[in-house]
C-alpha cells in the first residue's frame, strides 16, 4: 500500500486564563444559599473546561482530516489498480473470444461441409435404393415374358434368339441387383461414420458457443452491473481443466477426422455414379435387344378417354359457374329481404301514430308500394334460384356419368396394356433417370 501523506498539525489556541483548582466557589448569599454552592464553578474553571473541550475537538478534527486524506489517496490508488486489472482481464477475455470464435467458425464450416456431403451421399444412397426398386419391374417383366413364352404351342416352342436375350437380361438384372445391394450397405456405413463425426464436431461447436456466450457475458460485466456478486469458491482451478494446447488440439483432431470422412464420402459418391451409369447403359442396351411393339388399340382408348375428360372439364366449369350463380341469387334474396324488413318496420312503426296523425299520406302509400315491389322481386328471385338448383343437380348427374365413363375407359386401357407383351411398357427407359425420380 502507498505511504499515506502526513497532515501537519495546526497550532493550538493559546490558553485564555489560568485557573487555580484549589479555590472553591464562593457564595454571595451567605448561609441562606449554602444548599446551592456545589452546583457552581469559578469563572476560571469554566474557561479552562472550554479550552480543554476545544483542544480535544481540534485534535479529533485533525485526526479525522488525516484519515480522510489517507482514505482518499487509498481509494484513488485502489480504483486505478482495480481499473487496470479489470481492463487487462477484459483484454485477455477479448483475445480468448477471438480464439474461441476462430475454432468455432472452423468447426461450423466443417460441420456444414460434412452435413452437405452427408446429404449428397444420402441422396446417392437414395438413388441406389430407387435404382434397386426400379429393377424389380424389369425383372418381373422378364420373368413374365419367359413364363408366357413357355405357354407357346409346338412347333413354336423353341429356344430362339428372343428367349436367349430374355435369359441374358434376367442374369444381367440379378447381377445389377446384387451390386446395388452391396453398394447400399457401403453407403449406409459411410453415412453413419459421417454423422458420428459430425456429432463430435457439433458437441465441440456447442461447447464453444456456450463458452463464447459465457466469456462474452463476462466481458460485458462492469462495476455498474446489477447482476454481479461475490463467489469466493470460484477462484480455485478445476482439477479436470484442460490446457490451451490440449484445448486447441482437441478441435484440430475433430476437424482432421471430419476431413478424412468427407474425402471417403466423396470417393464413394463418385463410385456410385459410375455404378448407376454403367448399370443403366447395360440395361438399356439389353432392353433394346428384346423390346416389343405397343398395342395400337390403346391409342384409340386414350383418344376416347381424352374427349370424355374434355367434356368433364366443361361440365365442371359449368358447375362452378352455376354454384356461383346460386350464391349470387341467395345474396340478392337476402338483400331484398333486408329492404323488405326495413319497409315493414317503417309501416309497423307508423301504425302507432296517434289519433288523426294515422294518415294515409304519401310516405304511407310509397311504403306499401315498396313492399309490393319487393315481394314481386323476391318471388321471381326464388323461382330463379329453384331453376338454378335444378340445373346444378342435372350438371352433377352429368358429371357423375362422365366420370363413370372415364373410369370405364381407364379400366379398358389397363386391361389392354396387360395383354401379351404390352406389359413391357412398364419397363424403365433409363435406370439412371429413374434413380432421380
Amino acid at each position: 500500500e502507498p505511504h499515506h501523506p502526513v497532515v501537519p498539525c495546526c497550532p493550538l489556541p493559546s490558553r485564555i486564563c489560568d485557573v487555580d483548582r484549589s479555590q472553591r466557589p464562593r457564595s454571595c448569599c451567605g448561609m441562606a444559599m449554602a444548599g446551592f454552592r456545589t452546583a457552581k464553578y469559578q469563572l476560571p474553571e469554566w474557561h479552562n473546561r472550554n479550552a480543554a473541550v476545544y483542544h480535544k475537538a481540534l485534535t479529533a478534527s485533525e485526526q479525522a482530516e488525516r484519515g480522510r486524506a489517507e482514505a482518499k489517496n487509498l481509494v484513488k490508488y485502489a480504483a486505478a489498480s482495480a481499473q487496470r486489472a479489470q481492463e487487462h482481464s477484459k483484454s485477455t477475455l477479448g483475445q480468448r473470444l477471438q480464439d474461441i470464435h476462430f475454432w468455432r467458425m472452423e468447426l461450423q464450416k466443417e460441420i456444414m461441409e460434412l452435413d452437405a456431403e452427408t446429404n449428397l451421399l444420402a441422396a446417392q444412397k437414395l438413388r441406389l435404393e430407387r435404382a434397386l426398386d426400379a429393377t424389380e419391374v424389369p425383372y418381373a417383366v422378364v420373368v413374365d415374358n419367359l413364363e408366357c413364352r413357355e405357354r407357346r404351342q409346338p412347333p413354336d416352342l423353341v429356344i430362339d434368339e428372343v428367349e436367349k436375350q430374355l435369359l441374358k437380361e434376367a442374369d444381367l438384372i440379378r447381377d445389377i441387383r446384387d451390386l446395388l445391394k452391396r453398394t447400399i450397405i457401403q453407403a449406409a456405413t459411410q453415412i453413419r461414420a459421417n454423422r458420428i463425426q459430425k456429432e463430435n464436431c457439433e458437441l465441440d461447436w456447442s461447447d464453444k458457443v456456450e463458452t463464447y456466450n459465457i466469456d462474452d457475458k463476462c466481458v460485458s460485466y462492469c462495476t455498474d452491473c446489477t447482476n454481479v456478486q461475490f463467489h469466493p469458491s470460484s477462484v480455485k482451478f478445476e482439477e479436470n481443466a484442460s490446457t490451451p494446447e490440449s484445448w486447441a488440439q482437441f478441435s484440430h483432431d475433430n476437424i482432421s477426422r471430419a476431413e478424412q470422412e468427407k474425402l471417403s464420402s466423396v470417393q464413394l459418391r463418385s463410385l456410385i455414379n459410375n455404378i448407376i451409369h454403367d448399370a443403366s447403359e447395360d440395361l438399356r442396351m439389353q432392353r433394346a435387344a428384346v423390346n416389343e411393339a405397343f398395342d395400337t388399340h390403346c391409342k384409340e382408348l386414350e383418344d376416347a378417354k381424352l374427349q370424355l375428360e374434355q367434356h368433364l372439364e366443361q361440365i365442371l366449369n359449368d358447375i362452378g359457374e352455376e354454384e356461383a350463380n346460386i350464391v349470387y341469387l341467395k345474396k340478392a334474396i337476402r338483400d331484398k329481404e333486408a329492404h323488405l324488413k326495413v319497409a315493414h318496420t317503417r309501416l309497423y312503426d307508423r301504425s302507432f301514430r296517434p289519433n288523426v296523425e294515422l294518415c294515409r299520406d304519401e310516405p304511407q302509400l310509397r311504403l306499401v308500394n315498396e313492399v309490393e315491389e319487393l315481394t314481386v322481386f323476391l318471388e321471381a328471385l326464388k323461382r330463379k334460384l329453384m331453376e338454378s338448383e335444378k340445373n346444378l343437380k342435372n350438371l352433377e348427374e352429368t358429371r357423375m356419368k362422365l366420370e363413370k365413363e372415364i373410369a370405364v375407359k381407364a379400366n379398358s386401357i389397363f386391361i389392354d396394356r396387360q395383354k401379351c407383351m404390352a406389359n413391357r411398357m412398364r419397363y424403365p427407359v433409363d435406370l439412371e433417370v429413374t434413380s432421380y425420380k
